[in-house]
C-alpha cells in the first residue's frame, strides 16, 4: 500500500485531514506546506476556463495540469479527478486512468457515483490503481445542486453506495453537500475516511476548491468561507505597479541590463 495513502487512513476518528484544490505548481508548492491530500479537481473547468460544468472538461486538461501540480508536492498524497465520460465502463476507466498515472505520476485517481461505478472501481483496484469515491452531489452529472440526505430513499441509497464503495476497495469517500446527520451516520459506519464539502464537521476531513478559499472566485456556496481575500492584494500591487509605470519610478536601474 502506498505510505502516503495510510497516513490518510491512519487519520481516522484520530485527526482531520486537510485536503484542497491545485491547478499549478505555485499554488501546489503552497498547499503542499499545509495539507494531507492535494486534489486536481475537475472544478478548474469552472475555475480556470468559465465552463458551465465539469462535463467540458478533458483528459488532456486533467493531465496537463496534473503535471504542473506534481512538481509543487513533496509530502502530500496527490489525487486526480477523472473527468466526465472517461470511465463509463471498466476497460475504458482502466485505460484512463493508467494513463492518468503515467503521465502524471499521481498517487490516486477519483470517480464519481456509487452502485453504478462499482464495476470500474473494482477493476481500477485489481490493478493497483488507488481510488477515492464521491458521493452526495455529483457535479458531473446531477442537474440539479441540492442538498442530499431530505428524503428516506435518498438516505438508504448515499448510505449503501457508501458501504458499496468501501467494500469495493476505495480508500475514502468525498461527501459533497450531504446533510449533517447522514454524514455523520456514513462516517461512522465506514472504516475508511470521509472527506466534507458542504457536509459539516461530521467527516474525517474537510476539502475546500482553493480559489473559493482565497476570495479570488466570486462562489457565494453556502458551505464556503472566504479566509483570506486575494483579490484585494493582486489590485493592489497592479494599482501600484501602474503608478510607477507612469511615473516612470519603474524600471529602475537595478531592473535594467547595461554594459
Amino acid at each position: 500500500m502506498n505510505k502516503k495513502i495510510k497516513k490518510i487512513l491512519d487519520k481516522k476518528n484520530k485527526s482531520k485531514i486537510i485536503c484542497l484544490t491545485a491547478y499549478s505548481k505555485n499554488v501546489a508548492s503552497i498547499l503542499d506546506k499545509y495539507c494531507d491530500l492535494v486534489l486536481v479537481g475537475d472544478s478548474l473547468g469552472s475555475v480556470l476556463y468559465n465552463f458551465k460544468s465539469t462535463k467540458q472538461v478533458t483528459l488532456e486538461t486533467m493531465i496537463n495540469h496534473s503535471k504542473s501540480v506534481r512538481l509543487g508536492i513533496k509530502k502530500s498524497l496527490m489525487v486526480v479527478d477523472m473527468p466526465y465520460n472517461t470511465y463509463r465502463n471498466p476497460s475504458e476507466a482502466l485505460k484512463n486512468s493508467r494513463l492518468v498515472m503515467k503521465e502524471t505520476k499521481c498517487d490516486a485517481v477519483k470517480l464519481e457515483g456509487g452502485k453504478k461505478i462499482i464495476p470500474m472501481v473494482e477493476r481500477l483496484i485489481r490493478n493497483k490503481i488507488p481510488v477515492m469515491g464521491h458521493v452526495g452531489i455529483l457535479p458531473q452529472t446531477d442537474k440539479k445542486f441540492t442538498f442530499k440526505g431530505k428524503k428516506t430513499k435518498e438516505i438508504e441509497r448515499i448510505l449503501k453506495d457508501s458501504k458499496l464503495l468501501e467494500n469495493a476497495g476505495v480508500f475514502s469517500i468525498v461527501l459533497e453537500c450531504v446533510e449533517t446527520k447522514l454524514s455523520k451516520k456514513i462516517s461512522n459506519h465506514i472504516r475508511i475516511p470521509t472527506i466534507g464539502i458542504g457536509s459539516s464537521v461530521n467527516c474525517d476531513g474537510q476539502v475546500l476548491v482553493t480559489d473559493d478559499l482565497t476570495g479570488l472566485s466570486q462562489s457565494k456556496l453556502k458551505f464556503i468561507k472566504k479566509f483570506v481575500n486575494i483579490t484585494k492584494l493582486i489590485e493592489t500591487g497592479v494599482k501600484k505597479y501602474k503608478s510607477e509605470v507612469l511615473t516612470k519610478q519603474f524600471p529602475k536601474a537595478k531592473h535594467s541590463f547595461s554594459k
